[in-house]
């Protein structure tokens, strides 16, 4: 690589490009935050705070009494699911794509569900192990019962933290969106990772794994199970991505052993970025297989993180190449070091 010349770096699967911006390179300690960084809401006006008044889906006590609403103990709760309040897509009949002259469009029917957790200022980055298989074992089980609804061909789950990253109530919280179209986003990653199976006879995320494993430069944390690496294709500074070792298309089917070790990677994944940029917003999503249709051998399961380190503008915006200011090797050598 020439000395202060960017480099473009081809994503293996979608075959996006992104920049990583060497003559612009900035070093790990650039990208620390703040420390107070974000306001929290007073809890007297917190719409999480109580559920009283609220129709609960799904509740999960500390003592994992998955799925019981404590009626003698209303606080008694850790993770707990509701409605949105304002939801993206809503209950409905199912429609079919309608035409109108040029155009397509059809109904916004869908579900859209909100996951709390019980305290109003704990960031989910320093829940411990615990906690954080409660929340996985949350988003698998309203999986696993959306899946089956109909109209549904697409559920994603995701983790807004911070109000650059887009939450705009301060109290911890996920999301979870049930669509009844696959994302143009998951579209290209399925489309990608099916082409390359139809070529190769090989998982394509099975091979980056085996790759960074081999490698070892971009590599955050592995457990005996999951693998967290700074990936080759890095759309952002410090963005991480969590996947299961062994082929798995769809993350509600996973075991409980499984989601133990997906827990311990997704921690301590986001505890580095917690310590080791000091709270940066972020948002992490889980990328899975569709809902219906074939069976999706081809693809792979994982879960990205991507901390808000910079705002897309004109370049971003005309072309859809990001720019990372940090190569992900640094990015990953440095959150490697962080201790826990």
């Amino acid at each position: 690589m020439i000395k202060n010349v960017s480099e473009l770096r081809q994503d293996l699967v979608s075959g996006d490009w992104v920049v990583i911006a060497t003559a612009r390179a900035k070093r790990p300690h650039d990208f620390l935050k703040r420390k107070h960084r974000r306001p929290v809401q007073p809890k007297k006006d917190c719409p999480f705070e109580t559920l009283k008044g609220k129709k609960v889906l799904l509740q999960y006590q500390h003592a994992d009494n998955f799925g019981r609403n404590n009626k003698k103990n209303e606080n008694n709760w850790f993770v707990a699911v509701i409605p949105n309040k304002y939801p993206a897509f809503g209950e409905g009949l199912c429609m079919v794509e309608r035409h109108e002259t040029l155009f397509n469009w059809m109904d916004g029917v869908g579900f859209h569900e909100v996951l709390v957790y019980r305290d109003h200022s704990l960031p989910l980055a320093l829940f411990n192990q615990k906690e954080t298989e409660l929340v996985l074992k949350a988003y698998q089980s309203r999986f696993l019962n959306l899946s089956e609804k109909d109209c549904v061909e697409y559920i994603l789950i995701f983790h807004n933290d911070g109000p650059e990253a887009g939450a705009t109530i301060s109290h911890p919280h996920s999301q979870l969106i049930a669509v009844p179209i696959i994302p143009p986003d998951v579209a290209r990653s399925i489309a990608g990772s099916k082409r390359y199976f139809e070529n190769r006879q090989e998982c394509v995320h099975c091979v980056m794994v085996n790759a960074e494993k081999s490698s070892g430069k971009r590599i955050i944390y592995e457990n005996e199970r999951f693998l967290s690496v700074a990936p080759f294709v890095s759309r952002t500074a410090f963005e991480i991505r969590i996947f299961p070792k062994n082929h798995q298309p769809s993350f509600e089917r996973i075991s409980h052993e499984d989601i133990s070790f997906a827990a311990d990677a997704l921690r301590i994944s986001l505890k580095k970025l917690y310590i080791g940029l000091k709270d940066p917003c972020y948002n992490f999503f889980i990328h899975t297989a569709p809902c219906r249709g074939e069976q999706y051998q081809h693809y792979h399961w994982h879960i990205e993180i991507l901390p808000k380190t910079a705002i897309w503008a004109g370049f971003e915006l005309g072309t859809g190449i990001e720019i990372a200011t940090i190569a992900p090797e640094t990015a990953a050598e440095y959150l490697r070091g962080i201790k826990i």
